[in-house]
């Protein structure tokens, strides 16, 4: 599974509705992000040193998925379908490429992709 930058985020906030979700997904095993996740989520300029903490542990456990090659050239060629940010192309993209299911609460954004699995993991 790979979980898009909004899951980390949602599991780096102060409790509220989403965190247990988001936490409960995280534990698991075989959790993989994008490099580009990484980059989202501890890039954001009003991050607080306590949740850029909680984010680098959380990081640490899974397997992160650099931005190859292959990659680039799916993301351009989605890129090239439909107007999306560059975030989600490459996130998308990477999914594509490993063949991994995508978590997001964003699922409306991805939905148009061929081939790509979606999962929103807080509808219940």
């Amino acid at each position: 599974m790979i979980l898009d930058s909004n899951i980390l985020i949602y599991a780096s906030k102060v409790q509220n509705d989403l965190t247990g979700t988001a936490m409960t997904l995280i534990k698991q095993q075989n959790v993989c992000v994008s490099a580009i996740s990484c980059l989202e989520v501890l890039g954001y300029h009003k991050l607080k040193n306590d949740e850029k903490t909680d984010l680098e542990n959380m990081l640490e456990r899974m397997t992160i998925f650099m931005v190859s090659d292959k990659v680039i050239e799916q993301a351009i060629a989605l890129r090239q379908q439909q107007s999306m940010s560059l975030g989600d192309a490459i996130i998308a993209a990477t999914a594509l490429q490993q063949k991994q299911v995508l978590y997001t609460r964003n699922t409306s954004d991805f939905k148009w992709i061929d081939g790509l699995s979606l999962v929103n993991p807080f509808d219940a």
